[in-house]
């Protein structure tokens, strides 16, 4: 009998059929005969749709009452409509009450954007007000941000899931519209994902593996001039104030903002993956654009205020460990799945490669905001079957205190290190007693990491970031210049642990910018021989600068623009960068998977072995330079073959240091990396290195490579 007739086979896949979803999604959807609308709100009573033909519409053409009976199932909300169409724009009114001593807003007058919009209709480019009036935000008319109806039918099919483990990856943090703003950067789209498009072969011949983009979820960048800040005629830039976590921000793309802004971002991420370079989003879950006390309302706070904020006891005010007014309540079980699902739907969705959290520690605060030791978001983000793929990063502190490099609560998750940033930069700028401490970065910081499951991948280890100097400024000046953020040049990091080497700022002096140019290669030549996970800011490997500005977060200017003419006249430390990346890549002895087996600098063993000056030991708090020999083989690298042997030297000192070269373990000793203009080529014969004041050396046991010229 052919088993196409057999009665019990129809029967079981019949009873196999669900009858119903399995999961309610969330915001509006796009189904066979209309759209379906899902929202949350707990403590609403009433709740209206509206439905607009145009982003700057006054009035709906339609409006629909949600009533609890029909369109109400526990705290979600539903409708379809069956007129409704892709390409429509929709927001919500709602009335509602609030529990005792949590401020009411809900506002049947107050527009509210659908915290799930996959699109927002906004401003149609930067700097544009739209009408905006100075010191006013819209609850409602044709300026407020409406959400895009977007169908979801991209082709991925010429997409390929890159999965670079993490001990090979090399991240390359940018700010999207940033990186292609400047007038010489040269692309026919600046500013945008298609211009980052035109950029993907400067990347691969760089040799980065991973783009980290600054947030480019929907944010408002008229803020201040819309809070009539002092700063008015200043922007967000950073975009480190999300308004519609799901949506990628409409000013970075080509097409405008009334929806094709999802199809241009998908269309940079599958270019990037398809050159073989991953995507990584720099993502804010600790604070929304509708800031503390007195902010604007643009959805959350109308929605379900006392549910996604964490408020004061019994006070109708906002906790602020964020620094920025409000604080999300991210462990609340509501706003856990909503983080959660932004994720899932940035990875399957979007299919992005991972995520850094903006202030993470934030995520390990529960309602009454102390630090929960296993707080539950945390561990879903980690143990989630859809992200197991993904990296996670976390900026492991917040402006509350908080500080957790080391101790973030979950082995899973990635850290930025700011020691490794601290610390680096304190051994070149020559301060005495960091020898120990360089010693310690360079294996991975196994006195912040060396636990049960853990390895040096845990370790993000960057010099510079959007945070702070860039590398240029780092060694150009000594104290911050910040009065273009119009706030007296009190913002800012003021610990930056720089040095300018006798000019502050700018010099024609060839001996200050002889040492500028060295310390540069230094700093980079350490964190790429550092074991760990390299992160490069943009721009930094051709000498960027931002005029001494450390918090250039308000700068959509030249100031924060990457000007690519630096490029051509910066071709040697290009060229210096393009070299540390490949010869890291040669090289699994800088990319091991275990720790060194020791949580001390002095720690030698058959991993590596100490050198001091003249043959010594290292004397860790006096000495200024140190050298080691990392060994090879396969069995203490931790990879499947043997890699040539390293003996490098850092020499942090003014005065030049002289190390015993100790016999090769297998192949001679080859010059292979170094920040010396020129290096002595005796050192065969006579058995030692004289290395220079300020300078970094590799010598490979491997056949002659130069990696150096």
């Amino acid at each position: 009998m052919d088993l196409d007739d057999n009665p019990m086979k129809k029967q079981s896949a019949t009873h196999l059929l669900p009858s119903t979803p399995l999961l309610v999604p969330y915001g509006a959807h796009v189904v066979e005969k209309g759209v379906q609308f899902t929202l949350f709100s707990r403590h609403a009573t009433r709740v209206w749709l509206m439905l607009f033909d145009n982003p700057d519409d006054t009035e709906p053409v339609e409006e629909f009452e949600l009533t609890s009976d029909r369109n109400r199932i526990g705290d979600i909300w539903h409708l379809h409509v069956e007129d409704a169409r892709e390409g429509q724009f929709y927001l919500y009114r709602m009335e509602g009450r609030t529990p005792k001593g949590v401020a009411n807003f809900f506002d049947p007058e107050q527009w509210l954007l659908d915290p799930y919009a996959l699109a927002v209709a906004g401003a149609p480019k930067w700097e544009d007000t739209r009408g905006l009036a100075p010191g006013v935000v819209p609850r409602h008319g044709p300026l407020f941000p409406k959400g895009v109806i977007v169908r979801d039918d991209f082709d991925w099919s010429k997409d390929r899931t890159l999965r670079v483990p993490l001990a090979d990856t090399v991240i390359y943090e940018m700010h999207l519209r940033g990186y292609t703003a400047h007038a010489s950067s040269g692309v026919k789209a600046p500013g945008t994902y298609r211009g980052l498009i035109e950029k993907i072969p400067y990347l691969r011949d760089l040799g980065v593996t991973a783009v980290e983009l600054l947030p480019i979820q929907e944010f408002n960048e008229m803020e201040y001039y819309q809070a009539n800040d002092a700063r008015r005629d200043l922007r967000n830039f950073w975009g480190y104030s999300t308004l519609a976590f799901f949506a990628p921000n409409g000013r970075y793309a080509q097409d405008g903002v009334v929806g094709r802004q999802v199809r241009e971002f998908k269309k940079m991420v599958m270019a990037l993956h398809q050159a073989g370079l991953e995507v990584i989003l720099d993502v804010v879950f600790n604070h929304t654009a509708e800031n503390g006390d007195g902010g604007p309302t643009y959805s959350f706070r109308g929605i379900d205020n006392s549910i996604f904020y964490l408020m004061e006891e019994n006070r109708p005010h906002y906790k602020n460990f964020s620094g920025c007014g409000n604080t999300v309540n991210s462990n609340h079980p509501v706003v856990r799945d909503f983080i959660l699902n932004c994720l899932r739907y940035w990875v399957l969705h979007m299919h992005v490669d991972g995520f850094r959290f903006d202030l993470a520690s934030i995520l390990a605060r529960g309602a009454d905001g102390e630090l929960l030791p296993d707080p539950p978001i945390v561990e879903h983000i980690a143990e989630d079957p859809a992200l197991r793929d993904t990296k996670i990063i976390a900026e492991a502190w917040d402006a509350a205190g908080a500080y957790q490099v080391g101790t973030f609560p979950n082995e899973r998750w990635s850290e930025w290190n700011g020691l490794f940033r601290d610390d680096i930069r304190r051994y070149w700028k020559g301060e005495a007693g960091m020898l120990g401490r360089l010693a310690m970065r360079l294996t991975g910081s196994a006195d912040l990491y060396d636990k049960s499951g853990q390895t040096p991948r845990k370790s993000i280890n960057f010099v510079t970031c959007h945070d702070g100097f860039t590398l240029r400024d780092l060694v150009s000046y000594e104290r911050k210049h910040n009065e273009a953020n119009g706030e007296q040049n009190r913002d800012g990091e003021r610990h930056n642990h720089s040095r300018h080497y006798g000019e502050e700022g700018p010099t024609r002096d060839p001996e200050i910018n002889a040492v500028r140019s060295r310390q540069q290669k230094n700093l980079l030549a350490t964190l790429f021989l550092s074991m760990g996970v390299p992160m490069v800011l943009a721009g930094d490997e051709f000498s960027r600068t931002q005029r001494g500005n450390n918090n250039a977060y308000c700068q959509d200017n030249k100031i924060n623009w990457v000007n690519w003419e630096l490029l051509q006249e910066n071709q040697a430390l290009h060229a210096f960068v393009k070299r540390l990346i490949a010869f890291r890549k040669a090289h699994p002895s800088l990319r091991r998977t275990r720790f060194l087996g020791g949580k001390q600098p002095e720690a030698t063993n058959a991993d590596i072995a100490w050198h001091g000056v003249n043959g010594r030991a290292p004397d860790w708090e006096k000495d200024f330079a140190v050298a080691c020999l990392l060994n090879g083989r396969a069995e203490h690298t931790g990879g499947p073959e043997d890699d040539d042997s390293l003996f490098m030297i850092f020499n942090a000192g003014e005065e030049p240091a002289t190390f015993l070269i100790p016999p090769p373990p297998d192949k001679p000793w080859t010059l292979a990396l170094t920040t010396e203009e020129h290096p002595p080529m005796w050192y065969r014969a006579k058995g030692v290195f004289t290395a220079d004041a300020r300078s970094v050396t590799a010598l490979a046991s491997a056949p002659f490579r130069r990696f150096w010229r």
